[in-house]
């Protein structure tokens, strides 16, 4: 790992060992493009990945427009959360409650669709905006061909219905699933063994647990946490051809911020 570049919209940071370079738009035509651009390579390319969509003064978190707005200056993937209606619809939403990102009062999972897309979106200073919440089925068809979603699916929304949804969307090569440990990465898997993952592997006790697990290690990207590790554990990483992913909020972002630069 040569160089870590933070970007300072709450992104977070795909690293490689070569250093930044221009990007094309993230848009793959299958999963197995998708893999293959996933997969470590002395020449893979850092991949910029928008923490909740990349939102800034004006747009919201965890909103298609604030996608749009990020990728119209970066190309990047664009994490986001998912959580469910009362009446099982999927939609991209961060919080349990409404209160702090959206005009409306009460939890996500006691209202009906209907009552969410009546409400508008709050930006992170709290000021109304006019864009709406997008269910993931918006979301879905949205990305195909410009970026792909890494979806960060809450406590309480079964991996089944997103899955179906990526399915009836076709949106197989525009998704990564975020999974957080290795009973979850095998229950994706077997729900379809050709979904992209991101599985946390902080250590050599969690990089062990994925080898001897039944996930192909080349369908995931591995999220090592928001402080780095020491290079020996990148390097095992890498010899294992995992693309590995490293938060920089909050720590990395402030110690760049404290050198003055955007490289640390």
């Amino acid at each position: 790992m040569k160089k870590l570049l933070i970007l300072f919209l709450a992104l977070t940071l795909l690293l490689s060992a070569a250093p930044p370079c221009s990007l094309p738009v993230l848009g793959f035509d299958s999963p197995e493009e998708l893999h293959a651009f996933f997969q470590w390579a002395p020449d893979r390319p850092t991949v910029l990945s928008a923490h909740r969509g990349g939102p800034y003064p004006g747009y919201p978190e965890n909103c298609i427009e604030s996608f749009e707005n990020i990728l119209s200056h970066v190309p990047a993937t664009l994490e986001t959360d998912v959580r469910m209606t009362r009446d099982s619809v999927l939609v991209l939403m961060h919080d349990r409650s409404l209160e702090r990102t959206s005009t409306g009062k009460g939890m996500v999972a006691e209202k009906s669709f209907k009552e969410i897309k009546d409400l508008y979106l709050k930006d992170n200073s709290g000021t109304r905006t006019p864009y709406r919440i997008p269910s993931l089925e918006e979301a879905l068809i949205w990305v195909k061909g410009k970026s792909i979603l890494n979806l960060d699916i809450k406590s309480g929304v079964p991996f089944e219905k997103v899955v179906d949804l990526i399915h009836e969307t076709g949106t197989e090569a525009s998704v990564i699933i975020i999974v957080y440990n290795i009973a979850d990465g095998t229950h994706v898997n077997r729900l379809d063994p050709g979904l992209m993952l991101s599985l946390t592997i902080r250590n050599d006790e969690e990089l062990q647990r994925a080898k001897d697990s039944d996930i192909p290690l080349r369908r995931v990207t591995a999220f090592t946490g928001t402080r780095l590790q020491n290079r020996i554990f990148y390097r095992k990483l890498h010899n294992e051809k995992i693309f590995v992913n490293c938060g920089t909020l909050g720590n990395l972002d402030r110690k760049a911020m404290a050198r003055g630069r955007s490289f640390v």
